[in-house]
């Protein structure tokens, strides 16, 4: 008789509308021995709706590590694990991803259910650009790694994702403004659910309005990002404020070649390498 192999199943589960959840996962959930829940008193209102038996266990944030140990050891044994978030896609901003380490490391067998993801319905709902994106979940509360965060977001050109509860939605929408400056954005929320929006305004608006009154519902707020032509614009800028010598040095002390670094020099400056190369004989240079 054929060994039975254990394997873990990342199943999506609805960010809100029940009628989301794939046949699929649905299968999963009543087929695995096991189902490794974020919040098993959460999760059992989504089994008893669609009538699944199977056992559940907690796995989440304090105790992803240990519990993790344990589930592979168990999957190691021949038991088959969904793994579920309270909402959304497991892996995405939860304890998800460590599970997936350990089970990699153990060679464990894994597979990952699609379906929804909030990141994803708000970039698509938000009618900001969605060629180029980069997800940042939720800003961390550490004010130093924050501030690190804010300071390399400055100059991204891709939109930008990121969640937020609503009690924190007008410090957060603070903290970006006086980061990134007054950008388009879109305010997702109660994505998927009865009274979802899709709120498309400004950094300067939304502050306006949300500082009359606080929001309801999980929030997504997708933000634009910098054109490539301000940041541009910004460098050229940096370049003029200083002398055409000054740039020069600049390069020489990369160790560049005096002809290529006239000729870098005249790309930064919006100017042609003439120029460059009169005024420096201009100044003996």
């Amino acid at each position: 008789m054929e060994e039975k192999k254990g394997k873990l199943y990342l199943c999506a589960t609805p960010i809100g509308n029940l009628d989301d959840i794939t046949l699929r996962v649905l299968n999963t959930l009543k087929e695995v021995d096991l189902i490794a829940a974020e919040d098993t008193r959460h999760s059992i209102k989504l089994l008893n709706h669609f009538d699944i038996k199977t056992p559940m266990t907690s796995y989440h944030e304090f105790n992803k590590v240990e519990k993790a140990r344990y589930l592979v050891d168990q999957m190691k044994q021949g038991v088959t694990i969904a793994l579920i978030t309270d909402a959304g896609t497991p892996g995405i901003s939860d304890p998800g991803e460590e599970l997936v380490r350990q089970c990699y490391e153990a060679g464990v067998e894994l597979t990952s259910l699609p379906g929804p993801a909030a990141c994803i319905t708000a970039l698509t709902l938000s009618g900001l650009a969605t060629r180029r994106f980069c997800f940042e979940a939720f800003l961390p509360a550490d004010k130093k790694e924050k501030q690190w965060i804010l300071e390399e977001l400055k100059n991204e050109t891709r939109t930008i994702v990121i969640y937020e509860a609503p009690h924190r939605l007008l410090r957060t929408l603070n903290e970006l403004y006086e980061a990134l400056g007054n950008r388009n954005i879109t305010i997702c929320r109660e994505l998927t659910k009865r009274y979802e929006t899709a709120y498309r305004t400004s950094f300067e608006e939304a502050i306006r309005v949300y500082g009359l009154e606080e929001p309801r519902g999980e929030c997504v707020i997708v933000i634009e990002g910098k054109s490539i032509q301000e940041i541009r614009e910004e460098e050229t800028k940096a370049f003029e404020e200083m002398s055409i010598e000054e740039h020069m040095a600049l390069y020489a002390a990369q160790g560049t070649e005096k002809k290529e670094a006239m000729r870098m020099v005249a790309k930064d400056r919006g100017i042609s390498k003439r120029e460059v190369y009169q005024y420096l004989i201009k100044n003996d240079l």
